[in-house]
């Protein structure tokens, strides 16, 4: 069965050079991103070298269905058999290349592969659609369609006509082509070692970006998905007994004594959280950005206190809402928004302080579909929900809806129907891609990420142009601002994703009902929005027992830590250190840590994430 054994070589040969193709196009289409991060050319040309491994077992997983129907095609000459061959090649081509095409757009914006977690975005293809500008979703169509038929074309060259006509009807021959099965099986595991292949495979640079180039993209989200297929079954991220775990997180909310610095000067202030769409530190003077972003935020400082390490516990804005509303850490590979099932197990902070007399509101510019945000919210029973199909159709918008600056002065009109005390959120929308906000990018030297950079220049303005209008209301004198963001994105610094600079954001308590002695100050402790809820009801002088997951970091006696969720792992940050860690490849991205603490500090990171993930199994 000479033929066939030369017709699956020669499809091995053009996966292999397929493979090859789409990763070139991949690192050429971010070129810019390397030469920024400064990175040789050897080594992002080594990124093919450490692909081959793994190309080579993902080639041997997609070649074992085509061996078996042209195996039985010589077996039975059925013209048919040889038909779903080519048609079985042609579907994975167009597939994968849709994969990496879709990757091509992601990896910018959120630094990630496509994931399990990244799809369930799909059930809202208009969110996605929208969030892309019409050039860049067009490019990105064509390259999909020239990677489509390219493929088909190269496939033909090197595979597919030899396939066309069958081998020699022959038993024997047939038979002795059997020997090509333990091929294609030590290949999809990578050959005789005890430790089969596996992402970690591939990966082996300091920057992130060859690591996601050199990952076979089809590999990656096929083991995305099988992961995520265990969330009603083990708890994945178990490394220890899960009674030794939960002690372990037990003393990690322990505090000695409740000692909260009281704050307010108000017994029962309105609360108004801005939450500002992906603001980085990056953006802020104060916390290490560059001057002249956000100069109003600056401004802002003068008249409240700013927490210099403050951090968001996951990257997407719906799992930013459980974090306020709950107190929930973001969990790897799922959003608990994605779960109604689950919320009546979560605590709910509007619930808590409607209890307490507080009327809640929520607004925002664009759709709350998005991530299933709105039903997260009616659960938590706001009284009033307004989101852009409500405001009134004479207001500007965009792709993704009313721009900031003319939602903000809008709502400070609005807030005046709200019966007090009121718990009221903002969202903002327009630092987030595609940037369409009515003005010119004024802001010029980022060379990486400018117009995230004058997006979050224009919300500023918004942010003033807020206050400004807040001031002349009755509501303002007796109102704390919670001016916070959902969570992070890549900045003109371009940090990796599995860091904590990637990970800080900003947080600033600041208005009338602040005490004097606090406006103008700084606190550098260790904390994340996860903690908002916790240290929201202590200042109210009400219980936060239910918010588990919530500390509150006006406690003197708290232990700072911050936590941030990656789809396979954490990030972990302690006063004596940090780790970054993959739990499925147990690769370390970062670490920090003292020698003689080291081991103490790995085991509170690792069972913080093992119960907080089976909790919500559990919920």
């Amino acid at each position: 069965m000479k033929k066939l054994s030369l017709i699956l070589l020669r499809l091995y040969l053009f996966w292999m050079v397929y493979f090859f193709c789409l990763r070139a196009v991949f690192i050429l289409y971010h070129i810019q991103l390397l030469r920024i991060e400064e990175i040789p050319v050897k080594e992002s040309l080594y990124s093919f070298v450490a692909a081959l491994k793994l190309d080579f077992a993902t080639a041997s997983y997609v070649i074992l269905p085509s061996f078996l129907l042209l195996l039985l095609s010589a077996i039975f000459s059925q013209k048919i058999l040889r038909k779903l061959h080519h048609f079985f090649q042609y579907l994975l081509i167009f597939l994968f290349a849709l994969i990496v095409g879709a990757e091509l757009g992601l990896y910018a914006e959120w630094k990630s592969k496509l994931t399990a977690k990244v799809l369930s975005h799909l059930s809202h293809p208009l969110e996605i659609f929208q969030t892309v500008s019409g050039l860049q979703f067009t490019s990105l169509i064509l390259i999909w369609l020239g990677l489509s038929f390219g493929g088909v074309w190269l496939y033909r060259r090197l595979a597919g006509r030899y396939a066309d006509s069958p081998p020699p009807l022959n038993v024997r021959a047939t038979i002795s082509s059997l020997w090509l099965l333990p091929l294609i099986f030590l290949g999809a595991r990578g050959g005789w070692a005890a430790i089969p292949v596996s992402i970690s495979s591939a990966s082996f640079s300091q920057h992130s970006i060859l690591n996601a180039a050199s990952v076979n993209s089809f590999y990656n989200i096929g083991f995305s998905l099988l992961s995520a297929h265990q969330l009603n079954g083990e708890n994945i991220f178990a490394t220890m007994n899960d009674s030794e775990a939960r002690n372990i997180v037990q003393k990690l909310h322990q505090v000695e004594k409740d000692s909260t610095l009281n704050i307010l000067k108000i017994k029962r202030p309105n609360i108004v959280v801005l939450l500002l769409e992906s603001w980085s530190a990056d953006l802020i003077e104060s916390l290490g950005g560059e001057p002249g972003i956000t100069p109003n935020f600056k401004e802002l400082e003068k008249d409240g206190l700013l927490f210099t390490s403050f951090y968001a516990s996951a990257n997407r804005s719906q799992q930013a809402m459980g974090s306020l509303y709950a107190g929930l850490p973001g969990l790897p590979i799922t959003h608990i928004a994605d779960h109604p099932e689950k919320y009546n197990a979560l605590p709910s902070l509007t619930r808590k302080l409607k209890s307490e007399g507080y009327s809640s509101a929520f607004y925002f510019g664009g759709q709350l579909n998005y991530g299933n945000i709105l039903t997260f919210l009616l659960h938590n029973q706001i009284d009033v929900i307004v989101e852009g199909k409500d405001l009134p159709s004479s207001m500007p918008r965009g792709r993704l809806g009313v721009h900031d600056g003319i939602l903000l002065p809008y709502v400070a009109q609005q807030i005046n129907e709200l019966k007090t005390p009121f718990f009221c959120t903002i969202f903002t929308l327009s630092s987030h891609s595609p940037y369409d906000y009515p003005m010119e990018q004024v802001i010029t030297w980022p060379k990486l990420e400018k117009p995230f950079v004058n997006g979050g220049h224009y919300t500023d303005k918004a942010l003033k142009a807020f206050f400004d209008e807040a001031r002349n209301s009755s509501w303002y004198d007796q109102t704390l601002f919670v001016v916070m963001a959902d969570h992070s994105k890549s900045t003109y610094r371009n940090h990796p994703l599995e860091s904590f600079e990637h990970h800080k954001i900003p947080l600033l308590l600041c208005g009338p009902a602040l005490k004097d002695e606090f406006r103008g100050k700084q606190m550098n402790v260790i904390c994340g929005n996860t903690d908002v809820p916790a240290t929201l009801l202590k200042q109210l002088g009400l219980e936060s027992k239910e918010f588990v997951w919530s500390k509150n970091i006006l406690n003197r006696y708290y232990r700072p830590f911050a936590y941030f969720e990656l789809n396979e792992g954490l990030g972990w940050k302690t006063d004596e250190g940090y780790f970054v860690w993959n739990k499925f490849a147990d690769t370390y991205y970062q670490k920090s840590l003292p020698a003689e603490n080291e081991e103490k500090i790995l085991k509170e990171g690792k069972a913080y994430l093992q119960v907080l993930y089976g909790d919500f199994l559990n919920y």
